[in-house]
């Protein structure tokens, strides 16, 4: 793969879907960095069973970790999307995404989905970050 020297794409250990689909973790291209959407793995297990809140953290989390190659963290962050399994838990991941992203208030979306490649995920993320100027 060739990339352009304005384009870079970070890989994960998180998932074992991304060689297997051949996908980055994030890409950076121009001001901004996006992050596939993300799960609540560690060590690539599912972690955070049962609990939505504790899922967003985690996935969040690791989304927030794919920034920091580009020299970014949560503050960057511009657009938040969740992805839910089940409406119920609208506020639990709502409390979270509060939690982490309260001050910067990032655009986000919620939306609530059929369900996700692991029955056990409750919710995916992805976040978009504005590094400014290229380097």
């Amino acid at each position: 793969m060739t990339e352009s020297p304005a384009v870079r794409r970070v890989q994960s250990d998180h998932s074992h879907w991304e060689e297997a689909m051949g996908f980055a973790r994030a890409v950076g291209a121009g001001d901004r960095v996006i992050v596939a959407g993300t799960m609540p793995l560690v060590g690539g297990v599912v972690r955070g069973e049962g609990s939505p809140y504790e899922q967003t953290l985690l996935a969040f989390g690791n989304a927030i970790a794919a920034l920091e190659p580009f020299g970014l963290g949560a503050d960057s962050v511009i657009r938040t999307r969740m992805y839910l399994s089940h409406a119920r838990d609208a506020e639990d991941v709502g409390r979270a995404h509060k939690e982490l992203f309260g001050e910067v208030r990032p655009a986000g979306t919620m939306v609530v989905v059929n369900g996700f490649v692991d029955s056990r995920v409750l919710v995916e993320v992805e976040v978009e970050a504005y590094r400014g100027a290229p380097e």
